[in-house]
């Protein structure tokens, strides 16, 4: 693992476009109940402008700006030895279907512990406003090799 990606931020990815059925998909996925991610009726009853995606939603526009960092040439990180650790959400208002957001990945931490490295990114997810939107946080473990 290149320590030096420690304070690194890539270039935005997106706009990523929250689609109706993509959140539709993705809550049957999860098996959430909540009529506010499957009825549109409901939804706008709830006072949402879109179908409100889950919570945990926010990871698929985290992916891509994670696959960007994955695909740097200098990160060292073997893809093949690479788990995920941890994964927080911080919300400023929920996601739902219409929003075009855009990812902002930047390096948090890099730690070692018994020779696993761990990468930290904080990726900052926005509107084309640039309005905060939701704040996702992922560390994944990179295996020592055996």
């Amino acid at each position: 693992m290149n320590p030096a990606l420690e304070g690194r931020t890539l270039p935005p990815i997106g706009p990523y476009l929250v689609g109706r059925e993509k959140v539709r998909e993705f809550a049957r996925a999860v098996q959430s109940r909540s009529p506010l991610s499957i009825d549109a009726d409901a939804a706008s009853a709830a006072g949402y402008e879109g179908l409100l995606a889950p919570p945990t939603f926010a990871i698929v526009v985290q992916e891509a700006a994670l696959q960007q960092l994955l695909a740097e040439p200098d990160t060292g990180i073997d893809f093949a030895r690479v788990v995920h650790g941890d994964q927080r959400f911080g919300f400023v208002r929920p996601v739902v279907a219409g929003d075009e957001l855009l990812a902002h990945l930047s390096v948090t931490s890099i730690k070692t512990l018994a020779g696993n490295s761990m990468v930290t990114a904080e990726t900052a997810i926005t509107d084309l406003d640039g309005e905060l939107v939701v704040t996702a946080v992922s560390t994944l473990v990179v295996r020592a090799e055996q």
